[in-house]
């Protein structure tokens, strides 16, 4: 597949190490795409839920492509978030084209757009709560397990796809609340800096639409998620748009993963110097038993 030119890619909430990162799917977009800059919005790597035992093949592949980019001619620039917040420490690190940081400001075309992860805004990623959002997000995990079974048998039965946490979350008007306060709160204070996007992840809810107050107005726009969503932000000729990833568009070739296995030559521990060695060393000890 020929590598679509995009100017800019913000993706968000990869959740790599968890059992619910479509990672094959990461693969296919990132090997699809040649952009200019690439932003990282938070949630890449899941130091929450990170076991050793678990961080598949498929996921190391994402940040080999990542890398690959990165070796390409692409500025990749990694916002932190709350799930690999322990990368704040190095916030402000620039290596080369990579930079590590906890927002952006970009001025593009003239317009001011403004990037952060959006977990500032979140009062359930701070203090003792976040214990309990850490709990949360291990029953998230085994209901994205229990999903990922259930799809797979209505694919066999060439059903569609459902999310059973999407649909738990879309009925719950106290979580369709807390969306549109996040949203609005995040718009509004980009409205007082006098910014002309700003961009989020965090919530997994992929959006753009326009706020407007008595003080102004704002494009909000929040780049989804790769649990649920598989959706990115793209800007090409002035414009943001919501990527949709379709498993249709990539549906030969695939991305190859790649196996740890590596099967070796078979050694041959007799070369023909030893043996021959060997042998003259045999009829020596012949011919000296012969003597005696």
């Amino acid at each position: 597949m020929e590598r679509r030119h995009v100017e800019v890619v913000v993706m968000s909430d990869l959740h790599l190490g968890t059992y619910g990162c479509n990672a094959k799917e990461i693969v296919n977009y990132l090997k699809s795409i040649s952009p200019q800059i690439l932003v990282l919005n938070g949630d890449i790597i899941d130091g929450w839920q990170f076991k050793k035992s678990y961080f598949p093949v498929a996921h190391m592949q994402v940040i080999k492509e990542i890398m690959n980019l990165l070796s390409k001619g692409t500025r990749v620039v990694y916002i932190t978030g709350n799930h690999d917040e322990m990368m704040r420490r190095y916030s402000d690190l620039q290596i080369g084209d990579f930079q590590l940081t906890d927002k952006l400001v970009m001025e593009i075309n003239g317009k001011m757009t403004w990037i952060f992860h959006g977990d500032v805004f979140d009062a359930t990623t701070k203090g003792g709560a976040k214990l309990l959002a850490k709990l949360g997000g291990q029953g998230y995990d085994l209901l994205i397990i229990i999903n990922s079974f259930i799809n797979w048998c209505l694919k066999l039965m060439g059903k569609e796809k459902m999310s059973f946490s999407k649909k738990v979350k879309n009925g719950v008007k106290k979580a369709v609340s807390w969306i549109g306060d996040f949203e609005q709160t995040a718009a509004e204070l980009a409205i007082e800096k006098k910014y002309d996007y700003v961009i989020c992840g965090h919530i997994h809810q992929p959006q753009k639409r326009v706020v407007t107050t008595e003080k102004g107005s704002v494009t909000y726009l929040n780049s989804g998620d790769w649990i649920e969503n598989l959706t990115s932000l793209e800007y090409n000729n002035n414009d943001w748009t919501i990527y949709q990833y379709d498993n249709k568009q990539f549906v030969a070739p695939t991305a190859t993963v790649v196996t740890m296995e590596k099967k070796l030559p078979k050694l041959n521990v007799m070369p023909e110097e030893v043996m021959l060695f060997n042998s003259i060393a045999s009829i020596q000890s012949a011919i000296k038993l012969s003597l005696q």
